[in-house]
């Protein structure tokens, strides 16, 4: 089941894709009347989203091209937690082309967090921030939405708390993530959290999912891996960040993204005004901004 946010007439709404892809199905035609994601996502039970996706199909909705589709979760309640470094032939061109920030062993997974003003829906465009940013990059990611508060969970019961996936890109300033000793500044700036188009319910995908990642920029293809490559994947990932704290439902994890990145090339390929960014992800879809 597709799950997204949208506007219309000026107001925004929770909405299920049809399996046509052509019509969206908002929940309060289902009976319930939640317009925010994260309330949404708590507020379900398997059942329930079982039941909703049943429903959807069977009832008019709204024509996908009179609506504008938003990131699946607009506001984040708290910052998207991110892995650094999450696959290995990522983590060679990083080092390459900065060993003093990307380089060394790593024993444990690198976990760092992205501030998110406002997460930038498919279509919407990202501000490239030039006036302190030299080297803009991309980052295509699978985004992992938790869907339940998540505390001490083993690693075998880790898809148990996990709603659904979506796509992210997680831009970033190469000059300002490396000349600080934290990545946090150079990963946080408005508009670089670009997430969507919707999100995809766990029930679509085997666990854990592998499923081919691709990056383009102008139509180029820049990016071309797959998440079962992932160093440390999801259920580890889950099992471990809640041993010492609460993953609230809502939660999005950021799961890393492979080789290809703007800074792996020689020389670096940054992106300027005007650049498309498409990241995709297989069954799941593509998200597509363009820089200004």
């Amino acid at each position: 089941m597709k799950v997204l946010t949208y506007m219309q007439g000026g107001h925004k709404a929770v909405g299920i894709l049809k399996k046509n892809g052509q019509e969206v199905v908002p929940v309060n035609y289902l009976g319930c009347g939640l317009v925010n994601m994260t309330e949404f996502i708590a507020s379900m039970t398997e059942d329930k989203m079982q039941k909703l996706e049943k429903n959807a199909e069977l009832m008019d909705g709204i024509p996908m091209e009179e609506v504008r589709l938003l990131s699946p979760i607009v506001h984040p309640k708290q910052d998207v937690i991110c892995l650094g470094i999450n696959y290995y032939a990522h983590a060679e061109e990083a080092a390459r082309f900065h060993d003093e920030a990307f380089g060394g062993e790593r024993p444990q997974p690198i976990y760092f967090s992205k501030r998110v003003n406002r997460a930038v829906g498919d279509g919407e465009p990202i501000d490239g921030h030039f006036d302190i940013v030299d080297s803009l990059d991309y980052e295509a990611e699978l985004a992992v939405i938790i869907g339940k508060d998540a505390k001490n969970v083993a690693e075998a019961d880790a898809f148990d708390y996990v709603f659904g996936y979506s796509v992210l890109n997680d831009v970033s300033a190469r000059n300002l993530q490396t000349s600080h000793k934290q990545w946090y500044f150079g990963k946080s700036l408005d508009d670089f959290t670009p997430i969507g188009p919707w999100i995809v319910t766990k029930n679509e995908f085997e666990n854990p999912p592998a499923l081919s990642i691709r990056s383009y920029v102008n139509g180029e293809l820049r990016q071309d891996s797959n998440t079962s490559l992932m160093i440390n994947g999801v259920a580890k990932v889950i099992s471990q960040l809640s041993q010492g704290m609460t993953l609230q439902a809502g939660t999005i994890i950021a799961m890393g993204t492979p080789a290809g990145v703007g800074m792996g090339f020689e020389p670096p390929k940054f992106l300027k005004a005007g650049d498309v960014v498409t990241c995709e992800i297989e069954g799941i879809g593509k998200l597509t901004n363009e820089v200004k």
